[in-house]
């Protein structure tokens, strides 16, 4: 059953991120189109994925986080956090990318199976402080996608080609705003998982996760200075793509980057 509502929720994922991906591609002189219909298709597609994930991630024995779990459901969370943005927000082009990308890490959830349980039945603030991690990383990846849109359209308009899929798509100052909006709010996330690390779990700097946290503490302290040369210097451009991208990078690494290290290479759970 599972993989019968997995593969309609992988299939009902493509279709939205194509439907988007033809409307950024029709949009003929700015003209806008409905992005009711796949924005509807990528809910129902989250919520199959949902019912995946209340099987294979949040199981009686506690939180199983193995590594194509926690992709699972991140992709989920990085999805389900779009679409919710999207209904107020014009975010809903980087759907053409994340929505497949949803796709891709339930497939992989679901044809690799591992067990690592991170939390015990009962303990609600260390599963708190892991999902709060988990939407802070999901905020930030959500941040560096706008910035590669971004990159993309300073580039067209520096090389003068302003046509084709930028008409689609919001001007540079309200990309930017987006992206600074976005950047604010995972900024605040990872700040409460550092913070609640300390609280919460008994030894942070363990062998374990000791590089996690120097990791993340390193990607907080680039997105805390590129929110301040923002304030300070109205950093915008180049600059915050760079700044943006870094600080995913270092991100990405402690969030995954180790689990792949630990897991699927030193097969230590």
């Amino acid at each position: 059953m599972n993989a019968v509502i997995g593969g309609l929720a992988a299939l009902l994922y493509l279709l939205a991120g194509g439907l988007l991906a033809a409307r950024l591609a029709r949009v003929n002189g700015g003209e806008a189109r409905p992005k009711g219909g796949p924005l509807a298709l990528g809910w129902s597609a989250v919520v199959l994925h949902a019912m995946i994930l209340s099987q294979t991630v949040f199981q009686p024995a506690g939180l199983n986080l193995g590594f194509f779990n926690a992709l699972s459901f991140t992709g989920w969370l990085i999805d389900a956090v779009l679409l919710t943005v999207a209904m107020i927000r014009p975010v809903e082009n980087l759907g053409i990318v994340m929505l497949p990308f949803g796709a891709l890490t339930l497939a992989l959830g679901l044809l690799f199976p591992a067990e690592r349980i991170v939390a015990d039945p009962g303990q609600w603030p260390l599963e708190l402080h892991i999902l709060i991690a988990i939407l802070a990383y999901s905020l930030l990846a959500l941040a560096a996608v706008q910035a590669v849109l971004l990159a993309i359209q300073d580039h067209r308009l520096r090389h003068r080609q302003p046509g084709g899929f930028l008409r689609g798509i919001p001007p540079v100052t309200a990309m930017e705003t987006l992206l600074f909006q976005m950047i604010s709010a995972g900024f605040i996330l990872l700040s409460i998982t550092l913070i609640s690390g300390f609280f919460f779990l008994e030894d942070l700097f363990a062998q374990h996760v000791a590089h996690k946290v120097v990791l993340s503490f390193i990607a907080w302290c680039v997105f805390g200075t590129l929110l301040w040369g923002r304030w300070r210097f109205g950093w915008r451009g180049r600059t915050a793509i760079r700044w943006t991208l870094s600080g995913f990078a270092f991100l990405m690494l402690a969030y995954f980057g180790s689990k792949l290290v630990l897991e699927l290479i030193l097969r230590r759970y």
